[in-house]
């Protein structure tokens, strides 16, 4: 198979209830990893792109996080509403969706 051309990374980090941070999948139910393994595959992506649930992102207050590669591209309060909006605009489109964007200044939003 060859390499992906986008490869999305869901955190499915789990904290105690009540933690200081929070947590990105409260309930363990990785709905969002789901919802994004299934969009892709209902249009036929998922040979090209690839949505893999991750371990912490370490932006646990900004969460639920997504990360997409190659671009660096760093998500933040993503719902399973927003999946749709991600796929069709980014994935596909090229174009970020601006409203989820994590700040510039926030150091998972750089490079490193």
């Amino acid at each position: 198979m060859a390499p992906f051309d986008k490869h999305l990374f869901i955190c499915g980090n789990r904290r105690e209830p009540g933690h200081v941070r929070g947590c990105c999948d409260p309930e363990g139910s990785e709905a969002l990893h789901q919802a994004f393994k299934q969009a892709l595959a209902e249009r036929g992506l998922n040979r090209r792109m690839r949505a893999n649930r991750s371990g912490c992102l370490d932006q646990c207050e900004k969460g639920p996080s997504v990360v997409v590669y190659p671009e660096n591209v760093w998500y933040g309060g993503v719902t399973k509403a927003d999946v749709t909006e991600i796929i069709e605009q980014h994935l596909i489109g090229g174009t970020p969706v601006t409203r989820l964007l994590m700040p510039e200044g926030d150091a998972a939003a750089k490079p490193r």
